[in-house]
């Protein structure tokens, strides 16, 4: 398994985890009660065709999360001790499986393996786990399919500030942009215990960027959330958005698909937006409606008194100060687009059509780049979790004019530093006295 595969892996993990590592003590019973809601339920586990998770695997990731101190690399899965053995059916074995469940379609598939093995199908020392056969006859759509019991919603409201914030999108006015009129997008988040908004600004575009924006901001204003909870938009389904969360100990849920009634507080906010702020706004331009915006949630919003607590948004949140957790201060660092490179032989690494120059050690090997789109100088490398600084723009008309150590490889000198370079001349001293 690939580096970045490991990494979607363990963001997965700790998403399982992190009601049990997340800063909120829970007593025996709590923890137990838990951990058996988290065993029942179904997972879309990435690059598994299981779907549901054992008591002792959760168990295992809680130990090794908490044995190294927080870190996302110690929910890494193991390389394979068997990798180039077959774990699967061979191709017989599994035509013959799909032949007798489509003859016998309700018979259980333990009675199946062994009516298989009474025919004489499967010799007696070959093992075949059911897990094996369930996953074979769920690839092969042969599998009843039960029909789903009513499902038990029920009003929820988190314990604590900056325990849940719910974050979604909303389709705002018209703004004048360069003569030009286009649609504003107003991404916003909201606490769920306090319902205070801890940052909420509109964009021209419903993009990932202008999101990442967003929560930059909402996470400076208001600290960490335990939890953020989402839709399904393209935005929100980003991996970049799920390595930023997790590396930020923020446990990232979505809703499941076309089953809004989860997000009904964020929704009944954008409800509110529309009708008392929006209804009344006048101004022409982005800047007009985000200045607007800004005044009406501190001057108004969070100081009203909210009906379905009691208290306003503002004083429900700073009533229990002492369990928020600030942001970090390299909170930009979290920020930063990963991507692979090799560096080639003249130690030069190629990202975004730009050119950098990679230390002398790294080159031929495969190193991790971490850098933000709008700062081309600052992109770092790291190689084996070992960072080597930051990579300088590669100057070609500076590199020839330089004298490189050969015996030592690594010294790098300039020919002349007092020498100014006035370009190349087209003819030599004795070629221009002869003109």
């Amino acid at each position: 398994m690939k580096e970045e595969q490991k990494r979607q892996v363990a963001i997965f993990r700790f998403g399982v985890i992190h009601d049990f590592v997340g800063g909120v003590r829970l007593d025996r019973g709590e923890q137990q009660k838990l951990l058996r809601e988290k065993c029942e339920r179904k997972y879309a586990i990435p690059f598994s065709q299981r779907t549901r998770l054992t008591r002792s695997t959760v168990l295992r990731w809680i130990k090794s999360y908490r044995e190294s101190n927080g870190k996302l690399e110690s929910l890494y899965p193991p390389d394979r001790s068997d990798r180039g053995m077959s774990r699967g059916l061979d191709e017989e074995t599994a035509l013959t499986l799909i032949h007798l469940r489509k003859e016998l379609p309700k018979m259980p598939v333990p009675d199946l393996i062994k009516t298989m093995r009474k025919r004489g199908v499967i010799p007696p020392g070959i093992p075949l786990s059911l897990s094996t056969v369930y996953r074979l006859f769920h690839r092969h759509h042969l599998m009843p399919r039960w029909t789903a019991a009513p499902q038990d919603r029920r009003k929820f409201e988190a314990e604590l500030p900056n325990d849940l914030w719910q974050s979604d999108c909303m389709h705002g006015p018209q703004v004048q942009v360069d003569g030009r009129m286009r649609k504003a997008y107003l991404f916003a988040f909201l606490d769920d215990h306090s319902r205070l908004v801890p940052h909420a600004q509109f964009y021209l575009s419903e993009g990932l960027s202008s999101y990442l924006d967003a929560l930059e901001q909402a996470l400076l204003r208001r600290g960490l959330p335990r939890k953020l909870y989402l839709d399904n938009g393209p935005a929100f389904r980003s991996k970049h958005l799920e390595d930023i969360t997790a590396s930020l100990g923020i446990a990232l849920i979505h809703s499941s698909p076309y089953k809004p009634q989860g997000r009904g507080k964020i929704e009944r906010f954008f409800r509110t937006v529309r009708s008392q702020f929006l209804s009344g706004f006048r101004g022409k331009t982005l800047h007009d409606l985000n200045e607007a915006m800004d005044l009406w949630l501190n001057d108004l919003y969070h100081q009203r008194k909210h009906t379905s607590t009691g208290q306003s948004p503002f004083e429900r949140f700073t009533a229990q100060m002492h369990c928020l957790r600030a942001a970090p201060k390299d909170l930009q660092d979290h920020f930063r687009k990963r991507t692979r490179r090799t560096v080639a032989k003249d130690r030069t690494i190629t990202l975004n059509g730009k050119l950098y120059e990679a230390p002398i050690p790294l080159i031929g090997k495969k190193v991790l780049v971490l850098y933000h789109e709008k700062d081309p100088h600052r992109v770092e490398v790291f190689h084996e979790h070992k960072s080597y600084g930051l990579l300088s723009p590669v100057d070609l008309h500076i590199n020839c004019r330089v004298k490189r150590n050969r015996d030592s490889g690594t010294d790098v000198q300039a020919n002349d530093k007092n020498t100014k370079y006035h370009g190349g001349k087209l003819w030599s001293r004795k070629e221009e006295g002869r003109r």
